[in-house]
């Protein structure tokens, strides 16, 4: 080991296959097969991509595993996708919500 600092794919031995377009809020960013899409925006340095109904807050993951809703997305024109839960395909078009979901927003 020469003391570098390691990503976790390299930790794990993951060996997933070649990256693949998504487009988030009409922005072109890479994902990887088996990525989530809170994964595959994390791994785009987005952290937040939602705002709550009263205040506007920013939100993201929470949890992790499809209990809470502050990770919601529109994905492909459906509103209400946990973003945890949702595995990205290529071509995906991933919006961001306002609330609890617009929709309309997503086109």
């Amino acid at each position: 080991m020469d003391g570098a600092p390691r990503t976790p794919g390299e930790l794990a031995g993951a060996r997933p296959g070649p990256a693949f377009e998504i487009t988030v809020d009409g922005r072109a960013l890479p994902a990887l097969p088996g990525q989530t899409v809170a994964a595959a925006l994390w791994a785009a340095g987005i952290l937040a991509w939602r705002t709550t109904r009263a205040g506007g807050k920013p939100r993201g993951v929470f949890c992790g595993i499809g209990q809470c809703f502050d990770c919601l997305v529109t994905v492909n024109g459906v509103a209400n996708r946990r973003a945890c839960l949702v595995g990205v395909r290529p071509g995906d078009a991933i919006g961001t919500q306002e609330g609890e979901g617009r929709g309309e927003l997503a086109v």
